[in-house]
């Protein structure tokens, strides 16, 4: 038996309630792990400055400077125009709008983030079953599953990718070239799924398709020049993450350049008071929640690592996996679909990647150890689709539908998650094992 000092038993309780009051969601996610962050230092698990060297200020700053990128763009109406195109695109017809649907939302999942796509997707789709007289279930389970699996393309698509990404030091391309052809892949079999399923059964009114058609999605823009500026930022933005790689500048200093370029943009020529409502306004566009609560993840796991817990279970998982790569990939990539599904995948993989890292030298190095790391990626993301609470774009799709009255439940919803969850992680194995091990 190993010998537990005293600093390991508290840091292990502490992070125990902190992921039961997580599942049981009985506070806010941001307030109980800066609970269990602030009950790591007053226990003397960490010192306030290891606390704060434990916090990756990288993902912090990805994740403000695209939030308030994206939310700048909103304002222009260009994510409500996409999915009205979308809509005409496929002359309002059901089966089509379904297919399009899951298209642009993993598109926008891949390039946005899942959980800022959802947030603008979700209420138009709303929107437009309700003016085509059909049932919102299909199209807002396709949304979910969309947005996880094209979110697991990019460095920027789900949280846990940017965590990783920081974390070893992983660029956009990386992501995009390892993972889009095994995203696509699982696109598309998801709607042809639902096709075949769902597809054949939804029909709608001539006069309801009419309705749709004659909405004019240009109508939607509200501010043509804020969409030129937006879109031109983030395409520059996207373009600074592909060539900044090359140049080893960090992800989140080409986000808080972009949004602080769009920004200057956004404000440039107004009277100082105006410019300065604006500019509270645009900040006001972060999602400060989501801000704290990695803050205080990372400080939490990080008093894991300072206690030894983390190198004591590397060490046991070594063991397990028999120094062998292949069985270190498929244990992590099945165990991360499975317990992602259970809890939310972002404590889960700011827990596993100090983890990973402690047996890094033992089974070749960071190199060696790449398949691993990628079957992290893939098993927290597609593990998100496993149940209603696996992800936040699983809540917040939730969330918006039962405001709307279209509530989604939990256990039918996991009569599809479940299926949809095991087959694409399946295949995930297919392709890890021909990518990696042939």
């Amino acid at each position: 038996m190993p010998f537990w000092p005293s600093n390991t038993a508290i840091a292990s309780i502490i992070l125990i309630l902190s992921y039961l009051v997580l599942f049981t969601e009985k506070l806010n996610r941001a307030v109980t792990v800066l609970l269990g962050a602030g009950a790591m230092i007053l226990f003397g698990i960490l010192s306030y400055a290891e606390a704060i060297k434990g916090i990756d200020f990288n993902t912090i700053a990805l994740l403000i400077g695209m939030m308030i990128i994206v939310g700048i763009t909103e304002k222009s109406g260009a994510f409500q125009f996409a999915a009205t195109f979308s809509a005409k695109l496929v002359k309002a017809n059901p089966r089509g709008l379904l297919a399009v649907l899951g298209i642009v939302t993993a598109v926008l999942s891949a390039f946005l983030d899942n959980v800022t796509t959802v947030l603008l997707i979700v209420p138009v789709t709303i929107e437009t079953t309700r003016k085509l007289k059909l049932n919102a279930y299909p199209y807002l389970l396709m949304e979910i599953f969309s947005s996880n699996i094209g979110g697991t393309a990019t460095l920027i698509g789900d949280p846990p990718n940017i965590i990783i990404g920081g974390a070893i030091d992983l660029g956009f391309t990386n992501f995009l070239i390892e993972l889009t052809p095994l995203v696509v892949g699982c696109l598309l079999l998801l709607i042809l799924a639902f096709d075949l399923i769902y597809g054949r059964r939804l029909s709608t009114s001539p006069a309801a398709q009419k309705e749709v058609m004659s909405i004019n999605a240009y109508d939607c823009i509200t501010d043509t020049k804020l969409l030129f500026k937006s879109l031109s930022v983030l395409v520059l933005t996207i373009s600074g993450f592909i060539f900044g790689e090359k140049y080893h500048v960090q992800n989140g200093t080409i986000a808080i350049f972009g949004a602080s370029l769009l920004l200057a943009l956004y404000t440039l020529g107004l009277p100082h008071q105006e410019r300065d409502v604006k500019t509270e306004e645009a900040f006001s566009l972060v999602d400060w929640t989501t801000i704290f609560f990695f803050t205080g993840l990372f400080a939490l796991v990080y008093g894991l690592e300072i206690a030894g817990i983390l190198e004591y279970l590397g060490h046991q998982a070594l063991a397990l996996v028999e120094g062998s790569i292949q069985k270190a990939t498929y244990l992590v990539l099945w165990s991360s679909a499975l317990l992602s599904a259970a809890i939310d995948n972002i404590p889960f993989v700011a827990t596993m990647i100090p983890l990973l890292k402690t047996m890094e030298e033992s089974l070749g190095g960071r190199e060696a150890m790449m398949p691993v790391w990628w079957a992290l990626s893939i098993g927290s993301c597609f593990g998100g689709n496993g149940s209603l609470i696996a992800a936040s774009a699983n809540v917040i799709v939730a969330g918006i539908a039962a405001r709307e009255g279209k509530a989604i439940n939990f256990l039918k919803f996991l009569l599809w998650s479940i299926p949809v969850m095991l087959i694409s992680v399946l295949i995930a194995s297919a392709y890890l094992y021909v990518r990696h091990f042939m």
